[in-house]
């Protein structure tokens, strides 16, 4: 197929940046992706089978190229509500949930080669086995942050990734960028369970964004340092001096009409399931649903430490459901 022509179409569709790489295994991860079991750092959200997770053949078996395209979702967006308890919600959670928003984006993309092209594909966005990021730093979408997230020279690092496995021969992009980030250093200073314990390592189950969404217990040590994160967690891309002066997010789907880029703590904890699913339903974070979310509200109360909040504790004690015990202990106030 003609690289050309799959630009234009990728332009066409609306998305950011598109580059292909080959099929071959991602050899270069599996002794990563072995170290990274046998330290205990995989989280239950990952395929366990690492030949999965490397080689794309095993999830097309046709595969010889794959389309890696990026969107931004880089909002510039000033919270003006009054919310009385605020809990934070990441930028990748503000608006429309990705998975859906990008996935129409490869459909139509698709759709469109198949006008011309006879071709066997399979459409992915955080949801197949493949690493994501791997495919997208060996297409040259961008390289390594020494926080482990992608950055685009153009765009920075608050970007969607997805990837469409295709058996058409398509020319590759030129691929893998050097990492730009020198001896800079605030991404590993920045993060506030030390996740970040080295450059372009990441222990995942320290991670903010991965406490936020995990339903394992979370020790006390982790817990108080959550702040007030309902649902990810955006410090390391922040503090990231890649982010400054890049090309915004276009697309009207990511700003945050409905919730403000905002958790309201004392409204969640007493909405019902329709009331949840009305203003929450649509965002990226509200897969995890309702609990989990109130869990993480708990512990924001907790760290925010007011006396004034003890009714909203006792309410959440109410409910009596297991997850939230261990952290009701932990009230102090």
């Amino acid at each position: 197929m003609d690289k050309n022509i799959l630009s234009q179409y990728s332009n066409d569709v609306g998305i950011d940046i598109l580059a292909v790489t080959d099929s071959n295994p991602l050899d270069r991860l599996y002794e990563y992706l072995k170290l990274r079991i046998e330290s205990g750092f995989k989280t239950e959200f990952e395929e366990n089978d690492i030949n999965k997770r490397t080689d794309p053949k095993l999830t097309l078996k046709n595969c010889k190229s794959i389309i890696v395209v990026g969107i931004s979702y880089n909002v510039d967006f000033e919270n003006q509500n009054d919310i009385k308890i605020t809990g934070s919600l990441s930028k990748s959670s503000w608006g429309e949930d990705y998975h859906k928003v990008l996935k129409d984006k490869l459909q139509q993309l698709a759709d469109k080669i198949i006008e011309t092209e006879q071709m066997e594909y399979k459409v992915f966005v955080d949801t197949g086995p493949l690493v994501d990021r791997e495919l997208a730093y060996k297409a040259g979408i961008g390289y390594y942050g020494k926080n482990c997230s992608i950055i685009n020279p153009y765009l920075g690092s608050f970007i969607f990734l997805g990837y469409i496995l295709t058996d058409l021969e398509i020319e590759k992009d030129i691929g893998e960028i050097e990492s730009q980030c020198g001896e800079c250093r605030l991404c590993l200073d920045a993060c506030p369970t030390g996740a970040l314990y080295s450059p372009f390592k990441l222990d995942t189950k320290r991670c903010i964004s991965y406490l936020t969404q995990t339903k394992d217990p979370i020790s006390e040590e982790l817990s108080t340092k959550m702040g007030i994160n309902i649902y990810g967690c955006d410090t390391c891309q922040r503090v990231c001096p890649k982010n400054n002066q890049v090309v915004k997010n276009l697309h009207p789907e990511f700003i945050p009409t409905k919730t403000n880029g905002r958790i309201d703590i004392e409204e969640l904890i007493f909405m019902s399931k329709n009331e949840f699913r009305h203003k929450y339903g649509s965002m990226s974070g509200s897969w995890r649903g309702k609990t989990v979310l109130i869990r993480n509200s708990l512990i924001a109360l907790i760290n925010i430490n007011k006396k004034e909040h003890e009714y909203l504790i006792k309410e959440i004690e109410k409910k009596k459901i297991s997850l939230f015990q261990e952290y009701i202990k932990r009230w102090k106030y």
